[in-house]
């Protein structure tokens, strides 16, 4: 194993990625005021506070509708204080909303509300101290829409549809609730209360609870999980949705079964077109689970919400999606492995959310088609990263912004050379017996949390 050992330590040179507030315009208004300034050379989230408390639960309780982006509504956090001593709690939420109250530990508060970003001022607190914050607000967010806004509204001319839904990674939960956009801290549980008109209907993470019809002409769709989620995978999507149910049966649960939930267009015509490639996720979801190890949500569900978006989005246990074609069903469900139970640490090891789950297509291709399509897919992808010179799946952490996301999310590198490196490493090894059990051993490994390259090269080393 000496060349493999070679080759993933060749292969992982990492970098780190300190995540900063997006304002700079702090003065006054903490006392960790240096420690911001100091760390503004990069941008990007709130590392900085990473050790000051730990998000434990968020209910969202807020008012959609498919046709345009306002929400209004609440969004309740609690939260426990880590550090020695914590003065400012600081979150995001698009400057476009208004902040209707917020009340800490039942006390009515005053933030510093400004460029975006919420700045709270408390009395001192300590480790253990309980932080339950909630937040009223109204608006409607004018991101641009599709990729990168964390709101967007659209309509279907095919089958006469309005659809309104998020897509928070990696900067954007903030257009739609207010969030402190922390890779390193997982929210343990996640309430989801959407509130639309009678006719429509919401999908999103975890388990549908109950919908209450409330006499006024709309419903209220509850939706609960008890999976820790990264905060740019929680999700909505509005639209008049019909549901569609099938049933898949991995090798581990003999007497059970992985709900596979759709949410499609309320069209039978819609139904019609997408059934046998909604009907395939069954054998994806089957395969995945038998070389990654058992559907890490299985005591949810998996799913998908049928919307105008030009791809997919691998929102937790509830892909956002645009499509079944077979590539990108079983990319947005490779992700549920590597991506969403394990979350990259920082957006410099995005690889090792989007390479793995652009493995995962090969691995469709070669063990439910044929052997000759996984060899053209793989072709594809070694002449799509060898079109041009030079890059790294890593990427520095001055490339890492706002205005240059498409950096983290490159196709060639992120996407394409990660599958190519999983897919060398899997040719040194030479016994996918090894391989596989490596991959199911780092799924265990680093099960509900988050992982480097690094990490990856560590886990499957140590197997080998």
């Amino acid at each position: 194993m000496k060349k493999l050992i070679l080759f993933l330590i060749l292969a992982s040179t990492s970098y780190t990625f300190a995540q900063t507030p997006y304002n700079t315009n702090i003065e006054g208004k903490c006392s960790h005021q240096k420690q911001f300034e100091n760390q503004l050379k990069y941008q990007r989230d709130s590392s900085y506070v990473a050790d000051m408390y730990d998000m434990n639960f968020i209910h969202l309780d807020l008012i959609v509708n498919s046709g345009n982006t306002s929400i209004e509504g609440s969004a309740l956090i609690h939260a426990q204080v880590l550090s020695e001593t914590l003065d400012t709690i600081y979150l995001e939420l698009n400057k476009d909303f208004s902040i209707d109250s917020m009340r800490l530990n039942g006390e009515l508060i005053t933030p510093v509300f400004e460029h975006s970003e919420i700045f709270i001022l408390v009395d001192e607190m300590y480790p253990g101290d309980e932080i339950n914050l909630i937040t009223y607000y109204h608006g409607i967010s004018s991101s641009s829409g599709g990729f990168f806004s964390g709101v967007t509204t659209a309509f279907n001319e095919t089958y006469g549809k309005n659809v309104t839904w998020t897509l928070s990674e990696p900067f954007s939960a903030r257009d739609w609730f207010p969030i402190r956009q922390n890779l390193n801290d997982k929210i343990d549980s996640v309430y989801q209360y959407y509130t639309c008109v009678d006719t429509e209907m919401v999908g999103s993470n975890g388990n549908l609870t109950g919908i209450i019809d409330n006499g006024d002409g709309t419903k209220t769709y509850k939706w609960k999980s008890n999976y820790p989620i990264a905060y740019y995978l929680l999700s909505f999507a509005v639209s008049d949705y019909m549901e569609y149910n099938i049933y898949a049966k991995p090798a581990q649960m003999p007497d059970d079964s992985v709900l596979i939930q759709n949410f499609i267009y309320n069209d039978p015509a819609c139904l019609n077109y997408y059934q046998t490639k909604i009907n395939m996720s069954i054998g994806m979801l089957e395969l995945l689970s038998e070389k990654y190890g058992l559907y890490p949500f299985s005591e949810e569900k998996y799913g998908n919400c049928l919307t105008e978006l030009g791809g997919g989005m691998e929102h937790q246990t509830m892909t956002t999606i645009g499509g079944f074609n077979f590539g990108l069903n079983i990319h947005e469900m490779g992700h549920m492995w590597y991506g969403d139970n394990i979350t990259c640490a920082t957006w410099s090891d995005i690889w090792i959310n989007e390479g793995f789950a652009s493995y995962s297509e090969y691995v469709g291709w070669e063990f439910l088609q044929s052997q000759g399509l996984a060899n053209y897919w793989m072709n594809g992808a070694h002449d799509y990263v060898m079109s041009e010179s030079g890059g790294s799946v890593y990427i520095p952490e001055e490339e890492i912004s706002y205005d240059n996301v498409w950096r983290i999310f490159d196709g060639r590198l992120s996407y394409k050379k990660g599958a190519a490196i999983l897919h060398q490493i899997r040719y040194l090894i030479n016994d996918d017996e090894v391989f596989f059990g490596a991959m199911q051993n780092y799924t265990e490994e680093f099960t509900g949390s988050i992982a480097t390259g690094i990490d990856f090269k560590n886990s499957i080393a140590g197997y080998t």
